[in-house]
């Protein structure tokens, strides 16, 4: 079957079978459990997909709210975390990064809850909130940390806890500083300005402050992206893409999920061939998978896999058979469509 020998379009491989491409003339394709069918329509930053074409009405404007609303819960934890500032009289400076922020003011549930510290390690905070705990008769939590992986692009590292319930990341803000001579990267603990500007797209950019309640965007450029549905970056897209690799991938997926544009110059730095080599390098197959995973799981896979082959990224992210031709990506991405349309009219 097509589907089974592109079982990465369901999560499961990054590798095409051989008679992917050699199965061109008539074929029966059947599904179990489909992956991507949803209701008569589905609504995504103010459009609405046709599942009856697979394909998007004319766009409208993206309705981001003025102020960001808490949920029972994160008032809970937000709370119980600005308690540890007060109990230890710290000046810690606690914020909410990226992705919570951006799905908060569309209007979205999010329940990835990443903060950002201005004074400390992860770790360390963690601890403390376990040490405010136990003074006040609660139960320590466990921490679990993810070490700095620089040679694989991540830079950081990351603490979690768990606390009411909900998975809560705690990481230092940074910035970057690369030596003339050498080239080596140098990461410190930064301002919120330099570790938004060390992020990978501007609409991932964006605070809220819990210490002033507040939504903070120190690009200058985040809510307004948001709110024209643009996917562009804090530097320069090259910089940005060299930083971390993966981000290329990342800027698709956003790009296809929220429907959004990729600026010009963007499009330029995802084609260009020192960061399709880096993402070959340095990223490993389980993260690209992951992301392959969320693009094909969105609302337009087929479109994700266009810009993966536009940008020359096809034979960067999937292993290939060797004797199969690179003009074949394009009736890869012609299957995927046809089972995408497939598996959209099955779903009436």
């Amino acid at each position: 079957m097509v589907m089974a020998k592109a079982g990465w379009l369901c999560g499961s491989s990054l590798t095409i079978g051989r008679s992917f491409f050699t199965s061109f003339k008539t074929t029966v394709v059947s599904f179990k459990n489909p992956r991507f069918l949803f209701s008569t329509t589905h609504r995504c930053c103010g459009r609405v997909l046709s599942k009856a074409k697979g394909n998007l009405s004319s766009p409208l404007s993206v309705v981001v709210t003025e102020s960001i609303s808490l949920t029972d819960t994160e008032k809970q934890i937000f709370d119980q975390l600005l308690q540890v500032v007060c109990h230890y009289s710290l000046e810690t400076q606690l914020r909410v990064a990226g992705g919570w922020v951006r799905d908060k003011l569309l209007g979205k549930e999010c329940y990835d809850i990443d903060i950002a510290l201005d004074n400390m390690l992860g770790k360390e905070f963690c601890e403390k909130v376990n040490g405010y705990l136990v003074s006040t008769g609660g139960k320590p939590q466990g921490i679990g940390v993810i070490h700095s992986k620089p040679d694989r692009s991540k830079h950081l590292e990351t603490a979690r806890m768990r606390l009411f319930d909900v998975w809560v990341d705690f990481v230092n803000l940074r910035s970057e500083d690369y030596a003339e001579n050498s080239g080596s990267l140098t990461v410190e603990f930064g301002s919120a300005e330099q570790d938004a500007y060390r992020r990978d797209l501007t609409i991932n950019s964006l605070f809220y402050n819990i210490n002033t309640r507040s939504v903070e965007d120190f690009t200058g450029r985040g809510l307004d992206d948001l709110k024209s549905g643009k996917i562009a970056t804090p530097l320069p897209p090259k910089v940005t893409f060299l930083d971390d690799p993966l981000r290329v991938l990342r800027a698709i997926r956003f790009s296809t999920v929220f429907d959004f544009e990729m600026v010009k110059d963007l499009k330029v730095a995802a084609a260009d061939t020192d960061v399709k080599s880096a993402v070959a390098d340095r990223i490993s197959r389980e993260r690209i998978g992951n992301e392959i995973d969320l693009m094909v799981s969105g609302n337009q896979p087929v479109k994700a896999m266009d810009y993966m082959s536009e940008f020359g990224l096809f034979w960067v992210v999937f292993t290939l058979p060797p004797n199969i031709k690179h003009e074949h990506e394009t009736i890869c991405v012609d299957y995927i469509n046809a089972a995408w349309r497939l598996m959209n009219a099955l779903g009436g």
